[in-house]
């Protein structure tokens, strides 16, 4: 490995790889994040001795997705909250997050806490999740005013169906480890001490099989997989930027900083 990366510490031991995000407590993601995984994922598949990998956080939270502060930003003088700026920043940042879904080592996230929005995203790029007790999901996008995004739109879906993945986009309620063991959000649910051991312990049994073998059945169940999320990150940010132009996104971005209830007016 490159070791090259600021914000995620990358090893690798008997054949399992670990790439683990740095930025406590909560592990807020930005382009910049997004892409070191990405190119830490592109080593991985390079070498021939990694044959599966575990993604984790240090910290409280898995991820609590991104920063977006109090919402009472100048906008005129933040160049993401232009037209432009937005498409380029967030475009960029799925564009990154699509070469997640490319990667060809197995992944298995280890999430000891908060998964919210983009972070239950990134969550969900990786095959298998294994979670504690204490952890929290919550795809909360409609509380902060704008559509779902990072190719939630097809992953959530994809993985407990369409009609509970309708109530937690529309809902935006957080779902505890129990309840997200029960939907298939989660893979399984260890006490939170030993929620990264678990999760190496699964990556050991893909890893002890056939690299070849795995890599083929792999291929034939994802395929097609990052081709969609790529034409469903390019309408989810569509609908993201003109809604984040809207009162009601900088009310919710607000509220969710606050901790209270949005007052949403519909425009």
């Amino acid at each position: 490995m490159s070791g090259a990366f600021a914000d995620i510490n990358v090893s690798l031991t008997e054949h399992i790889a670990t790439v683990e995000i740095d930025r406590p407590p909560h592990n807020f993601f930005d382009r910049d994040l997004i892409g070191q995984i990405a190119d830490a994922y592109g080593e991985l598949d390079d070498d021939s001795r990694c044959r599966a990998a575990v993604l984790c956080s240090t910290g409280k939270s898995f991820c609590a997705g991104a920063n977006f502060g109090s919402g009472q930003e100048d906008r005129s003088g933040n160049e993401e909250f232009t037209e432009d700026g937005f498409r380029n920043t967030t475009g960029q940042l799925y564009r990154e997050g699509v070469r997640l879904f490319s990667a060809k080592t197995p992944v298995v996230a280890a999430v000891q806490g908060a998964a919210i929005g983009g972070g239950l995203g990134l969550a969900l790029t990786a095959d298998f999740r294994v979670g504690a007790p204490e952890a929290r999901f919550a795809a909360n996008f409609v509380k902060l005013g704008i559509h779902p995004g990072f190719g939630l739109t097809v992953t959530l879906p994809n993985l407990i169906g369409q009609q509970r993945a309708n109530l937690m986009f529309l809902t935006g309620r957080r779902i505890k480890g129990e309840e997200a063991l029960a939907l298939g959000l989660i893979d399984q649910l260890v006490p939170l001490d030993e929620v990264r051991s678990a999760a190496h312990a699964l990556a050991g049994e893909i890893a002890e099989n056939a690299p070849l073998a795995i890599g083929s059945v792999r291929t034939t169940v994802r395929q097609g997989l990052a081709e969609r999320i790529a034409r469903a990150t390019d309408h989810e940010l569509a609908e993201q930027q003109w809604l984040r132009a809207t009162e009601d996104a900088a009310e919710g971005i607000r509220a969710v900083a606050g901790r209270r209830p949005g007052n949403f007016q519909g425009r």
